[in-house]
C-alpha cells in the first residue's frame, strides 16, 4: 500500500445522501475473480444518466470526491473502495461514513476526511461552481483547504488510522513490522508442533 501523506487536486461534487456501497459498486461486480478494473462499475447505475456528474468532462482527473452524508452505508464489500481508487480516487470528503467503509478504506489506503456538515456543503456548493477548484488535504496537519476559496478545516481521524496511512501500512504490512518476533517465535517453538513450512 502507498503511503498517504498530502492529497492535492480537484474534486468531484456528489450531493446525495446515504450512499451506501451497492450504490458505489452494484453486486454484479462482486462476481470478479480479479482485483482489478472496476473503476467501470464505479456508480454503473448512475452513468446511464448522461447528466451525472462522473460524466462531466470538466471533472475528468479528480483526484477527491465530495460526497454528501452517510457515504459507504450498507455492506462491507472493499469492491466500493477498490472502485474509487482504480477511478482516480485518493480521498473522500464527507460530514459522516458508514463505519465499516471508513475501516475498509484506511485499510487500502483511500483517506476518509470526516468534515462539518457545514464545511462539506461549502465544498460542494464551491466545487460545482469552479470545477478547477483545488483541494490540499494534509494527513499530518489533519486540514483540509481550498486556498483559491480562502477556507480551511481541521479534520477528526484517530491516530492508528492516521499512522496507518501516512506508513502505508495494510494489514499485511502491520504484521510484517512484528517479523523478527515471528521468526524468533517459529525458531524456537517445539519442533513436534505443527508448522507452515512441513
Amino acid at each position: 500500500m502507498e503511503p498517504v501523506r498530502i492529497v492535492q487536486g480537484r474534486a468531484v461534487p456528489l450531493p446525495r445522501s446515504d450512499v451506501d456501497t451497492d450504490q458505489i459498486i452494484p453486486s454484479d461486480w462482486l462476481k470478479r475473480v480479479e482485483r482489478t478494473g472496476f473503476e467501470k462499475g464505479l456508480f454503473s447505475e448512475w452513468r446511464d444518466d448522461p447528466n451525472f456528474v462522473l460524466n462531466d468532462e470538466r471533472y475528468a482527473g479528480a483526484k477527491i470526491l465530495i460526497a454528501g452524508p452517510n457515504f459507504g452505508v450498507g455492506s462491507s464489500r472493499e469492491h466500493a473502495v477498490w472502485a474509487l481508487q482504480q477511478s482516480g480516487f485518493q480521498a473522500v470528503v464527507s460530514a459522516r461514513f458508514g463505519d465499516i467503509f471508513r475501516n475498509n478504506s484506511v485499510k487500502c489506503g483511500l483517506l476518509p476526511v470526516e468534515v462539518t456538515a457545514e464545511f462539506a456543503t461549502q465544498l460542494m456548493e464551491l466545487v460545482t461552481e469552479n470545477a478547477d477548484l483545488e483541494l490540499t488535504i494534509d494527513l499530518a496537519t489533519r486540514t483540509i483547504e481550498a486556498p483559491e476559496a480562502g477556507i480551511s478545516e481541521p479534520f477528526n481521524i484517530d491516530e492508528t488510522s492516521a499512522q496507518r496511512l501516512i506508513e502505508g501500512l495494510d494489514d499485511i504490512g502491520l504484521t510484517l513490522r512484528h517479523e523478527p518476533q515471528i521468526t524468533t517465535y517459529e525458531n524456537t517453538r517445539p519442533a513436534w508442533l505443527p508448522s507452515l513450512s512441513s
